[in-house]
């Protein structure tokens, strides 16, 4: 049941997100407290990362979908939209063991950029978006390996 709440309070908060921005460029006050009082310590954040365009939504013709996200660190974060998974330490150890926040800056980032309409978006093969989610990627928060385009 508290997992039914807070997925309907989170999907309602996203609707007024998007519903503001859209309206006026900027989120009012009292919904800044609204996502504050849900999501704590990572709003900030995360609305930093939002700011900067730090979010970019990578497609594959196989139809995956994944974010990248480059952390305030200059490190890229692989982000995985149906479970907010996140390759940052941050994700493992507080989100995860320790179960203090429901998400890392970077996955609640993700979650604001996509309502807002501010992710950037990069269509990249069926074998970049293999590597971008290898494991070894994933948990070490590395960037995902570029093909070097050879004449």
């Amino acid at each position: 049941m508290a997992s039914f709440l807070h997925d309907s309070i989170q999907a309602e908060l996203l609707k007024h997100v998007k519903s503001a921005y859209q309206t006026s460029q900027t989120l009012p006050d009292d919904l800044l407290s609204a996502l504050h009082f849900v999501y704590k310590a990572p709003l900030l954040q995360a609305l930093d990362l939002v700011d900067n365009k730090s979010v970019t939504k990578l497609t594959c013709p196989a139809g995956r979908i994944a974010f990248q996200v480059l952390g305030s660190s200059g490190i890229p974060y692989i982000c995985l939209p149906s479970s907010n998974f996140c390759s940052c330490q941050y994700y493992s150890f507080t989100v995860l063991k320790r179960s203090d926040v429901d998400l890392c800056k970077h996955a609640l980032a993700v979650l604001l950029s996509c309502a807002m309409g501010s992710c950037q978006e990069q269509h990249v093969s069926n074998d970049r978006m293999a590597q971008t989610l290898t494991p070894g990627h994933l948990e070490l928060g590395e960037e995902p390996p570029h093909h070097s385009h050879q004449p």
